[in-house]
């Protein structure tokens, strides 16, 4: 079942929404949950807007299922009910779930098509990762699949299917064949966007639904801007 856009109110995009689950398509710079930054989380957003549309007396449950990095946008399902984020994290840790982003590089990658297979090792002091070839202490195995989907002017869109979901994956991934996300300075762009985002973007979640068993496609709209209005 395809979903589509079901409500723009409070300046949430909410994809799909029932009494389990609500998926929101995120903005650059929403944080999904709260952190030392103090600022309003997207789950505050949202538990607000669920209190508002129903009339709900009292504090509103909802679970994160997952998180985006903050200066990425697209799918983000948070849960409503505890069944709901019980089988959710299960997908998600399982690998039950279909994760497919975009993303715009200059560099274009050597192969129109290939997978990449590489370890993750996480620095928590920079909050970065770095993907090495071979398998170095603490580290741990991450694979994507990549397609050229366009080309544009200056640059190339990705399409990515993840086979894991290591922090940073696929920013450092990319980084690591010479092809770092539009943007991502932190990975090795040469400067950033103007809105302080990166070009990537989670543009298709496809999951058994938690409750009711019903295949769930998702796809989010991708943000606003010249480059992405272009793909």
């Amino acid at each position: 079942m395809k979903m589509k856009i079901v409500s723009n109110k409070n300046n949430l995009q909410i994809l799909h929404e029932d009494n389990h689950l609500i998926v929101v398509n995120k903005r650059v710079g929403d944080i999904v949950q709260g952190d030392k930054t103090g600022d309003k989380p997207l789950s505050d957003v949202v538990k607000e807007y669920i209190k508002d549309k129903y009339n709900k007396p009292g504090e509103v449950f909802l679970g994160v299922v997952h998180r985006l990095d903050r200066p990425t946008t697209g799918i983000v399902v948070f849960a409503r009910t505890s069944k709901a984020l019980t089988r959710m994290n299960e997908l998600f840790s399982n690998r039950e779930t279909q994760k497919t982003y975009w993303c715009i590089v200059k560099n274009k990658p050597a192969n129109s098509e290939d997978k990449l297979v590489h370890y993750i090792k996480r620095n928590e002091k920079n909050n970065t990762s770095k993907a090495h070839l071979k398998e170095v202490p603490d580290s741990k195995l991450a694979s994507l699949d990549y397609k050229i989907i366009q080309q544009l002017n200056n640059y190339f869109a990705l399409e990515i299917n993840l086979h894991t979901g290591r922090h940073h994956q696929i920013r450092a991934q990319l980084s690591a064949i010479g092809s770092p996300i539009k943007g991502d300075l932190k990975y090795g762009f040469d400067r950033s966007n103007p809105d302080g985002g990166i070009h990537l973007h989670a543009r298709k979640l496809v999951f058994v639904h938690p409750v009711t068993k019903e295949n769930i496609e998702i796809i989010a709209p991708t943000p606003d801007d010249v480059i992405w209005n272009a793909v």
